[in-house]
């Protein structure tokens, strides 16, 4: 007879087995392939560690090159044909590595383990196939999300050239609608960014300017060589005109926009690179997007009002405010004027830069991507999109300085356009001669700097009007400003 079993020698054998089942889906996890490699299946397990070797390599080779070059970074994130690749090499190793994780499984012999053990173990196999897969397929279909809102954002246009070592973008908001969008904008802003340094001078245009002169050579110059000078000829009617008049612009993708291009380029000297149009009835959807942004409320402002009731009010404070009353905050007009709503737009303006952070990018991308093309166009080309995210990066960590030719600086029934191109050149200048974030001595024609209280803090000294610091007589602080934080 064979000698009796040893007692408790049947659990322990149980227990070996269960370790070592445990063990070769830890190696999996740690090592893919590593489990297959010890346990018999030695090809299988040489090509997925060959496999893994490879990646890891790569992404070491990746992460190196970034810190020497970050610009590579930002091209890998923006090119769309690298993109793919992520995508589709995500999507691979998801499969391959849940493969992996159910040949461990099969190799721990689960049929000789206990009835318990056993569903231990397709448990630990289950979470570790859906949790490292799901990880893996969620990666994929954000970077599919980013290639895709490349795509549809920007186009293959015409790559510009900086100009005296700046990009001078414009910035147009309007409302959308049938027969709307990208007419008559509401809001009209030149950014001008250092190519080197990403520092920011916001040059603000007021929609009812008048009588001013267009670029030399261009469509409305030729139209218009007295400048624009007609009965209710104003800036923002320029994008109306161009869309009664399409013949004129034959050799254009959108009328609207080159005829304000043409006006903008002649009242400030600068030459326009590209432009971004934003439509601000949607703008609240991206404001939801990032989760709300806060804002300094200095005053009650309406919402609602002019030509139709007021519904509410969005209350003083220091506060994180939503897309719908974001919204308002930019464009109320109730009880304050044009130039004091064009000093709060500057202000969200700055908000969202500041506060836009890639910790949020990340966790919020799809929403934001999403959000975006249905309220933002350009013509800003994806081969120059890497470029402009590093400078937006610059650009976040400096003070962003407005120039806006209102009153009392400029008369926008009738503008001193040279008055006008020497401030803009000012501006350019001093943000040029501004090292580590300070600021030189203000010109006389730059108001005094007030910073912006804490949060809890009481009412602000310095006086407001419409929720703006100044006054039409003697101008706002945000729309003159060599730090506009310290303005808002």
């Amino acid at each position: 007879m064979p000698p009796a079993a040893h007692p408790g020698s049947d659990d322990r054998l149980a227990r070996v087995r269960f370790r070592r089942a445990v063990t070769l889906m830890v190696m999996t996890l740690v090592l893919p392939g590593s489990a297959q490699l010890v346990a018999g299946r030695k090809q299988v397990g040489r090509i997925a560690l060959r496999i893994w070797a490879s990646l890891v390599a790569t992404l070491v080779l990746v992460v190196l090159v970034g810190l020497v070059w970050p610009g590579f970074i930002f091209w890998l994130l923006s090119n769309t044909f690298m993109l793919g690749v992520v995508r589709l090499t995500l999507f691979a190793l998801a499969l391959g590595w849940a493969g992996l994780f159910v040949d461990a499984w099969r190799l721990g012999q689960p049929l000789e383990l206990r009835q318990k053990q056993r569903l231990a173990m397709v448990g630990i196999n289950g979470f570790l196939c859906f949790s490292v897969a799901g990880t893996l397929l969620f990666a994929s279909h954000v970077v599919g999300v980013q290639r895709d809102f490349i795509t549809a954002m920007f186009g293959d246009g015409l790559v510009s050239d900086s100009h005296n070592g700046r990009y001078n973008v414009l910035l147009l908001g309007g409302d959308s609608g049938a027969d709307r969008w990208g007419l008559r904008p509401d809001s009209i802003t030149v950014a001008s960014i250092d190519e080197e340094t990403g520092r920011t001078v916001l040059f603000g245009l007021p929609r009812n300017m008048q009588n001013f002169p267009f670029r030399e050579g261009s469509v409305m110059d030729e139209q218009f060589p007295d400048g624009f000078d007609c009965e209710d000829c104003y800036l923002n009617s320029l994008s109306t005109f161009a869309a009664d008049n399409k013949q004129l612009f034959a050799d254009h993708d959108n009328p609207g926009v080159e005829a304000t291009i043409d006006g903008v380029e002649g009242i400030t000297g600068l030459d326009i690179n590209y432009y971004a149009m934003v439509n601000l009835k949607g703008f609240r959807e991206l404001v939801d997007a990032v989760g709300g942004v806060e804002m300094n409320v200095r005053d009650r402002i309406p919402i609602g009002g002019v030509g139709a009731p007021i519904t509410g009010y969005i209350e003083p404070g220091v506060k994180r405010l939503d897309g719908f009353e974001t919204l308002w905050f930019a464009r109320s007009r109730s009880g304050a004027d044009d130039y004091s709503r064009m000093a709060r737009q500057k202000c969200v303006m700055n908000a969202m830069l500041d506060q836009l952070s890639p910790q949020v990018v990340v966790t919020k991308f799809s929403q934001i991507a999403k959000a975006s093309q249905e309220v933002v166009s350009t013509d800003l080309p994806a081969s120059e999109l890497d470029r402009f995210i590093a400078l937006a990066l610059k650009a976040k960590s400096q003070p962003l300085a407005t120039v806006s030719f209102v009153p009392p600086l400029v008369n926008t029934a009738d503008p001193d356009i040279e008055l006008v191109q020497e401030r803009v050149q000012q501006a350019i200048d001093k943000s040029h001669s501004s090292e580590d974030g300070e600021n030189v001595k203000a010109d006389p024609g730059v108001k005094k700097k007030v910073r912006r209280p804490a949060a809890g803090a009481g009412a602000p000294s310095a006086p407001t009007t419409g929720g703006s610091i100044g006054s039409l007589g003697e101008g706002y602080a945000a729309n003159d400003s060599t730090d506009l934080s310290a303005a808002c």
